[in-house]
């Protein structure tokens, strides 16, 4: 479907075991946000950029009525979610519905459903303004819509300062790839964009996603999810030297340097009539 839909379709099964649980407690408090709705009758949510099911599993174990459809670009990723949910959370198979789809041309009817939810997505569309349109379109009139997702920050983290020196050393050249262009810029843009998009009630917040990793947990993250490919060109003498190298610069790391803190946004608001 697009590049980035290609791109999560290779790495749906990484994503879920290393990337999906430094999101997961900052995904799972967005629900919250949600409490009150579901407590007056919210049944048919709809979860923009499902992903592996941060937040349509818990929502769906917590929620006994509910019912929600996962939209995402990555058919791995929808497969992903289907089989995580029969595994976890076997007696709602019934009440979640996969779609294969982009965030700014959902397949739905206007006014389809009752509550809208959103994780770290919102950062990858192409046009933020579409997708919180297209948004807007799907819910019912007074539905709320509630998105977790990265603010801009300039901070490096310590692990990927020695990575990036080792891959130096090494004589190796990461493609990097262009920093997220869609990060929102502040708290209160996060707030703006929601009302252009025609929602009232707005409210936003700004937070940090903190996660500990441990030395093995990085270099597993590293090796086996995010530089994946890169390791994968190593010869098996070189991988052994670079790797026992991270490993004891990682270690001299203070405790404190391997927290994975970076600021986040949540935001709400609902359909104006």
């Amino acid at each position: 479907m697009t590049d980035q839909a290609d791109k999560y379709d290779r790495i749906a099964a990484g994503y879920e075991r290393w990337w999906a649980p430094v999101l997961a407690p900052s995904a799972l408090r967005l629900l919250e946000w949600l409490d009150a709705d579901v407590e007056t009758g919210v049944t048919d949510l709809i979860d923009v950029g499902v992903g592996t099911g941060n937040l349509s599993i818990p929502a769906l174990a917590r929620w006994p009525d509910v019912r929600v459809t996962g939209v995402d670009a990555s058919r791995e990723m929808i497969g992903a979610v289907e089989a995580l949910v029969a595994e976890r959370v076997p007696t709602a198979r019934a009440r979640f519905k996969g779609q294969v789809a982009v965030a700014a041309e959902m397949p739905f009817p206007d006014a389809s459903f009752d509550a809208a939810m959103s994780s770290f997505v919102l950062q990858l569309v192409p046009s933020r303004p579409k997708a919180l349109r297209e948004v807007r379109r799907v819910l019912r009139p007074d539905g709320q819509f509630a998105f977790v997702t990265w603010l801009v920050d300039e901070r490096s983290f310590a692990p990927d300062r020695i990575f990036d020196g080792l891959l130096d050393e090494f004589g190796f050249d990461d493609e990097l790839e262009p920093p997220r262009s869609g990060d929102l810029p502040s708290v209160e843009r996060a707030a703006t964009e929601l009302r252009r998009a025609g929602f009232r009630d707005v409210t936003a917040s700004g937070a940090m996603l903190d996660y500990a990793f441990t030395v093995d947990g990085y270099i597993a993250f590293l090796t086996d999810f995010d530089e994946e490919t890169l390791f994968e060109e190593m010869g098996r003498s070189e991988h052994r030297r670079f790797l026992a190298r991270f490993r004891e610069r990682l270690m001299a790391l203070d405790p404190d340097e391997l927290h994975f803190r970076v600021p986040i946004v949540y935001a709400s608001g609902r359909r104006s009539r």
